[in-house]
């Protein structure tokens, strides 16, 4: 059984709905973005511990709790990674061990396992991304949105899009660079089979699907025609 795994994504790849999927099992710890910086005073005012605005914040104590609040009783913990948060966890863990990246995560968590979810329609992605940028509302629900109307912006969408395929092909490096083997899923695989998919990584983990909760979703899919439509509107006016 996997001690630890990680979740890497791209934003707008499904990546809250799989967390909310593998959450539901009981069996697959409670996978959060629980180390991504601007969230890191939000969990440690809900975990009760110093968080970075108190000289008193210490990382390690921090990452400890994070681990008591993502693991299950089976003492399998989960977490979500983008990108840009691989290399800010690995620098609090351990400065100056460049290159070491996955001996500094082992050390902290224990054996490691990687899923790997992008998405193969990267324009349904930078599109999905500009209007969540736009009103703040990353997952139906969120609380932080606001009521401002989305507006096509094509420079905005190539931006995005350079962005998605410059961390996708960042995570695929990283995982050669270390020898890795993740378990790749696309958001289209998912959307298309919630269940299937769920149950793959369950057993990639070398956990028994058949021994936890029924596989409930959280998390609804957002997108809507106006996607489709600036999509559309994309591929005319860039013929790209």
């Amino acid at each position: 059984m996997t001690e630890s795994y990680f979740v890497c994504a791209t934003p707008r790849t499904g990546s809250s709905l799989l967390l909310g999927l593998l959450a539901s099992t009981g069996l697959a710890g409670t996978p959060e973005s629980y180390f991504r910086r601007p969230d890191e005073q939000l969990w440690a005012d809900r975990w009760g511990i110093p968080g970075p605005a108190d000289p008193a914040f210490d990382y390690e104590a921090f990452v400890r709790a994070a681990r008591a609040a993502g693991t299950t009783p089976n003492g399998v913990f989960g977490a979500k990674l983008m990108w840009g948060t691989l290399d800010e966890l690995v620098a609090k863990l351990a400065p100056a061990t460049e290159g070491r990246d996955l001996a500094v995560l082992e050390a902290a968590f224990g054996p490691v396992r990687f899923v790997h979810l992008r998405r193969e329609d990267e324009l349904a992605q930078a599109v999905s991304w500009l209007r969540a940028e736009q009103t703040r509302t990353w997952r139906a629900g969120d609380p932080d949105g606001t009521a401002a109307e989305p507006h096509y912006v094509e420079a905005r969408i190539t931006e995005l899009l350079d962005t998605v395929a410059e961390h996708t092909a960042a995570w695929r490096a990283w995982f050669a660079r270390y020898g890795i083997t993740p378990h790749e899923i696309t958001y289209e695989q998912l959307t298309a089979d919630l269940t299937g998919t769920t149950r793959g990584v369950l057993t990639f983990l070398d956990l028994d699907p058949e021994a936890g909760r029924p596989i409930q979703p959280r998390h609804r899919r957002q997108a809507d025609r106006l996607n489709e439509e600036w999509a559309a509107r994309y591929r005319t006016e860039t013929a790209r």
